[in-house]
């Protein structure tokens, strides 16, 4: 079997899933960790645009649904242990966080403090029906 292959995918480690990494494809941003299944997995694959599995909401999440902000997959690397997988990304709307920002690492832990370090490029409780 060719190392592309979903098969290859150790979904069976995390009970099913694999942790994801999303990159933007043109800066090198690390945007966002999410995790995919198989049927993310595929959808991704099928449709050009990045599916997680949402563990809070025990569904598949297509990421932008209701924001907007979507993923357009460019490229995707599996890790050395079968067990992680990095997609490289345009990210549409300007912001991968549910949370407004543009990354989901906005803080930066500095000795006992945590700063914040970017500004929110939306405000979610525009965006958004529910509490954030």
């Amino acid at each position: 079997m060719s190392d592309s292959q979903p098969d290859s995918i150790d979904f069976e480690k995390l009970g099913g899933m694999v942790p994801v990494i999303a990159q933007d494809d043109d800066t090198g941003d690390v945007l966002m960790m999410a995790y995919m299944n198989r049927e993310a997995f595929e959808e991704t694959q099928h449709t050009g645009r990045v599916c997680y599995f949402s563990r809070s909401r025990n569904r598949l999440w297509r990421k932008g649904e209701e924001s907007g902000h979507v993923q357009e997959l460019r490229s995707m690397y599996l890790d050395c242990d079968a067990d992680t997988l990095l997609v490289r990304v345009r990210q549409i709307g300007g912001a991968a966080c549910h949370k407004g920002y543009r990354s989901c690492f906005f803080r930066k832990i500095e000795g006992d403090g945590i700063r914040l370090i970017a500004k929110p490029v939306f405000d979610p409780t525009a965006v958004y029906k529910k509490k954030v």
